[in-house]
């Protein structure tokens, strides 16, 4: 056969076959397109090494994940698609090693296609993209565009290699296929299939699961390693939900014959009951990837419209400077400093509170504190202790308590409240002679990674004592250890003036206390709000990048799944108006057979948000926004969104589909 025979059939197998191909080769340009865009930014040497360049790099390998297996996914409904054509050209004299050079060329079109103008497309909105990140980001300058040849390289390599192993894919199919196979490729799996009973139970027993723990995590220090032991439980008991229960689901709605016996649902439940099996996976895809699209939109929108929220939960007052060696010649030099430089800057100190204290990380066993060095966070119980005089606390407080060496007052910075008697820190046990409801250090907040326990104490020689035994089998650094195993001096203002002003004086003191009575070390709100906008604005750009990748995948796979169907129920269809049927009575039953299915994946992604509000609310608070109102309405309109958006595809596909049928 002349060669050039196999490229005019190529040509006209896609022609043929527009409806399907289009949407593959326009899915897979965009996503050519949105994975160089998102390797070019994270390859740009202005990004730096810090958080963003981060998050970009993990944007760019979940890409990766996604191309191969969406770009499979599809390739596969494709193939399915055409067995019965490539069946007929076989049965029609054509062998399968020329099937196999016309399936090649066919291939070698859509890459060629996808990639270059993928790439072209890539090119043109990577600047585009760098603009909308930089607002994000709030941050214009010293950060320049690139054109990144590794990762046009990058590009073309991953893509090379996912269409070769498509085709790959696509041969073995043939080969391993007999003609009569391939003839009924596309209509394969039509069999009754069985209820499974105990793959419906598994699903529900994994969803429970997950439920379960979303429900039950309470400290958001355990919310981070639960929350994904969850995710993976909802998605396997979604995916066996979907492909064993929606069968049980679709049989006992046949079994009810008040609903069964109805020209709009017989011929939609019985059709549906049978193409189930194949297309249980397609839905619970869209389940999960709804969900995906859910949660990364709502949440990054929720961290990053509450940026004050955020910065104002980390950071309470303006500025903190801590020394870790509280002698008198560093408290003086620390007060100075800040008096001259605020000064000097023309700005006003207020608000400043300065105090000694001793602060200790431990693990509780009810009433039992077992010390631990600072900077452990592997522990599931873990706690800070920060421990004040007795005098400082009446000095803070404006009171005048008196407490015994071996008593203490207590104060917990999250809603629970202590509620023992007695406290076994170390190897020392204390009377509790209060239980304090409020503390001139610290608020009460839902949003604790783990709780700090404020406790005052009758002297510093008690601090003292504790800290040496905390520190006392310590393998640290010798310098690490000696910073940590004296009491701390702490001071916090805010500042008034303007923002010029004020940033230049906190520059100005945190360098000069860093240096000066080292070891020190300063935190400001202003001074961290760049930062904060770079991690969560790039979270955000991610959020809304990955979501609209994902929103496409969905948006795909609804699209395959009604031309599937309308070609499986055509045929079914016709037979049923030859038989009396009116065109009325198809478009009920069409409806009836969509409905019944189709919106089943988003409820079911809207109860699993719903369900895990509450662990994500404590995930959020990892990351310091602690406002659950805020993330609350993010939520509902980002579902309302998706929702109304879900609703224009299911018309628009449902059009397609009445089409096909028709």
């Amino acid at each position: 056969m002349n060669s050039s025979v196999y490229g005019k059939l190529a040509v006209t197998n896609l022609k043929n076959n527009r409806k399907t191909y289009i949407p593959y080769m326009l899915t897979a340009i965009l996503t050519v397109m949105m994975f160089y865009i998102i390797d070019a930014l994270s390859r740009n040497k202005s990004v730096g090494d810090g958080n963003l360049r981060l998050c970009l790099a993990w944007a760019t390998v979940v890409i990766i994940v996604f191309a191969v297996i969406f770009l499979f996914y599809t390739n596969s409904f494709l193939i399915k698609r055409r067995k019965k054509e490539i069946g007929v050209y076989n049965i029609l004299g054509m062998g399968k090693r020329h099937i196999a050079k016309m399936l090649t060329i066919e291939t070698l079109i859509i890459a060629v296609i996808s990639i270059v103008v993928g790439l072209v497309a890539g090119i043109i909105f990577s600047k585009l993209m760098f603009l909308a990140l930089l607002k994000i980001i709030h941050y214009d300058v010293n950060m320049v565009f690139e054109l990144s040849v590794r990762a046009l390289l990058n590009t073309l390599l991953l893509f090379t290699v996912i269409f070769a192993m498509t085709l790959i894919y696509n041969l073995l199919q043939i080969r391993l296929s007999n003609p009569v196979e391939l003839l009924r490729g596309g209509s394969q799996g039509e069999k009754e299939p069985k209820t499974k009973w105990l793959l419906t139970i598994f699903g529900v027993v994994a969803i429970g699961i997950g439920y379960y723990i979303a429900i039950t995590t309470e400290s958001p220090l355990t919310a981070i390693t639960k929350f994904f032991l969850a995710v993976i439980c909802v998605i396997i008991g979604t995916y066996a939900l979907f492909t064993a229960g929606s069968i049980a689901l679709l049989k006992l709605l046949r079994k009810n014959k008040n609903y069964y016996y109805k020209t709009s649902h017989f011929t939609s439940i019985s059709g549906m009951i049978y193409r189930m099996k194949q297309n249980a996976v397609g839905l619970a895809n869209i389940c999960i990837l709804s969900t995906m699209v859910l949660v990364m939109i709502s949440t990054t929108i929720s961290l990053y419209t509450g940026m004050n929220d955020v910065l104002e939960t980390r950071f309470p007052t303006e500025f903190e400077a801590r020394n870790y060696n509280a002698t008198k010649e560093n408290m003086d030099k620390i007060d100075r400093i800040i008096e001259e430089e605020s000064r000097s800057a023309g700005v006003k100190v207020k608000n400043m509170t300065s105090h000694r204290q001793a602060g200790l990380s431990a693990i509780r066993t009810g009433s039992d504190f077992s010390l631990i060095e600072t900077g452990n966070y592997a522990a599931e119980d873990l706690c800070s202790l920060i421990f004040i005089s007795q005098d400082e606390y009446n000095r803070l407080a404006d009171e005048n308590v008196s407490i015994a060496e071996d008593e203490i007052l207590v104060f917990v910075d999250t809603m629970d409240t202590y509620g023992k008697d007695t406290a076994k820190i170390g190897t020392a046990t204390f009377k509790v002679a209060k239980e304090l409801k409020k503390f001139p250090l610290a608020k009460k907040s839902q949003g604790r990674l783990a709780p700090t326990f404020y406790m005052v104490v009758n002297n510093e020689e008690i601090m003292q004592q504790f800290l040496n035994e905390a520190y006392a089998d310590s393998d640290m650094q010798v310098d690490w250890k000696e910073q940590h195993i004296n009491i701390d001096y702490i001071v916090t203002f805010d500042l008034e003036g303007s923002q010029k002003a004020c940033m230049k004086a906190e520059e100005t003191i945190k360098s000069r206390i860093e240096s000066e009575t080292t070891p020190s070390f300063c935190d400001s709100r202003e001074l961290n709000r760049e930062g904060f906008y770079m991690l969560y604005g790039g979270l955000l750009f991610i959020g809304i990048y990955l979501g609209v990748m994902f929103l496409m995948a969905t948006v795909l796979i609804i699209y395959y799944k009604q031309i599937s169907e309308g070609y499986d129920d055509k045929e079914r269809y016709q037979i049923m108006q030859k038989v009396g049927m009116s065109k009325k009575e198809v478009r009920h039953s069409i409806r009836s057979q969509v409905l019944t299915v189709f919106f089943l994946p988003l409820i079911t992604a809207i109860i699993h948000i719903i369900v895990a509000f509450k662990v994500i609310t404590k995930l959020l608070a990892v990351l310091n926004l602690v406002n659950v109102s805020l993330f609350m309405a993010c939520t509902i309109i980002t579902v309302v969104v998706f929702a109304v958006f879900y609703a224009i595809v299911y018309s628009l596909t449902a059009r397609e589909y009445y089409k096909i049928v028709n």
